[in-house]
């Protein structure tokens, strides 16, 4: 999978610098002298040609394709680093060979007993996950005055995971899943390629719904929706019906916090109700992945015009 910024060979380079030598050997001031001349132009016939050749071979190659999405495709992130992520969440998913991304703030690192260290974050990357940036103080991005600030969050978190190893982070979730064009100008500016809301402004914040499943043709890669959205009151049947909504060529996105999660019991997930949630994954067939793994499915040259990319959702 290439990443903005991972590209092969560049040929309008070559290209570019074949026509510039050829124009040197034209130049004037470059004409060889009297006798030898039948063998500059034979050369610089044989650049000419070569650079018809790959301008030729440019135009008519096919423009990259988008891979098609497999059918029970599930993304899985964990969100706000509690200490849960590391204790319980992660052992299960490397034993059943799932991929996810665990989004990392600030915010209530100081509690180490309920939240996560950086040292601890650096534990979840060995073992093969994704970090994502969560930004430093949890802040409503939805606010222009916030939006404005997030490079300068989302820089603050980087250099503390560079500080244990973690590479730079190319995805970010939105703080309450409020966003705006400010905070989305931000992120592009610092590179990162794939950003996962909520279940808003489809569904209402803890409404116990099924949210929309993601479709690359209309879901812009930095407001990626979330399809479900794990709160105390979900049912294992209700996590099944989320599962069932994705149409062909669509991905379920689910979005989890501590499991346990003692510090915020409004997104708790009981382990033993996550055990049931991932073991049905596991035994249905279900292909797991981390938010980055979905930037493969989109046409990075034609991404789709979200009307969201304009809005301002969600702040409370």
């Amino acid at each position: 999978m290439e990443l903005p910024g991972q590209t092969g060979t560049n040929c309008r380079g070559i290209i570019d610098e074949v026509v510039t030598l050829a124009g040197t050997r034209l130049h004037p001031r470059n004409l060889p002298e009297e006798g030898q001349t039948d063998m500059s132009v034979r050369i610089t016939l044989l650049f000419l040609l070569l650079t018809l050749t790959l301008i030729g071979a440019a135009r008519q190659a096919p423009a990259p394709k988008r891979k098609p999405i497999p059918p029970k495709t599930v993304a899985l992130t964990f969100d706000d680093a509690v200490k849960t992520h590391l204790t319980v969440v992660a052992p299960l998913l490397k034993q059943l060979g799932f991929r996810a991304t665990f989004f990392i703030t600030q915010k209530w690192m100081e509690d180490q007993a309920y939240f996560l260290t950086w040292d601890e974050v650096a534990r979840i990357h060995r073992l093969g996950f994704e970090i994502g940036n969560h930004s430093w103080t949890h802040s409503d991005f939805g606010k222009a005055e916030n939006g404005a600030k997030l490079g300068a969050e989302l820089e603050l978190v980087e250099k503390e995971l560079a500080k244990v190893g973690v590479p730079k982070p190319v995805s970010f979730a939105w703080r309450r899943n409020a966003f705006g064009p400010e905070a989305l100008e931000q992120l592009r500016r610092r590179g990162y390629v794939v950003a996962r809301r909520g279940m808003q402004p489809d569904v209402p914040y803890g409404a116990i719904q099924v949210g929309p499943a993601l479709q690359v043709k209309k879901h812009h890669p930095l407001l990626i929706p979330t399809t479900g959205d794990a709160y105390p009151a979900w049912t294992f049947e209700h996590f099944k019906k989320v599962l069932l909504s994705a149409k062909p060529d669509e991905i379920i996105v689910l979005q989890f916090h501590g499991v346990p999660d003692e510090k915020h019991p409004w997104v708790n997930t009981p382990p033993a109700a996550f055990r049931e949630y991932m073991t049905y994954l596991k035994q249905n067939g279900y292909r797991t992945l981390a938010l980055r793994d979905l930037w493969q499915y989109y046409d990075s040259a034609r991404l789709p015009d979200d009307p969201l990319l304009k809005a301002r959702c969600c702040a409370k």
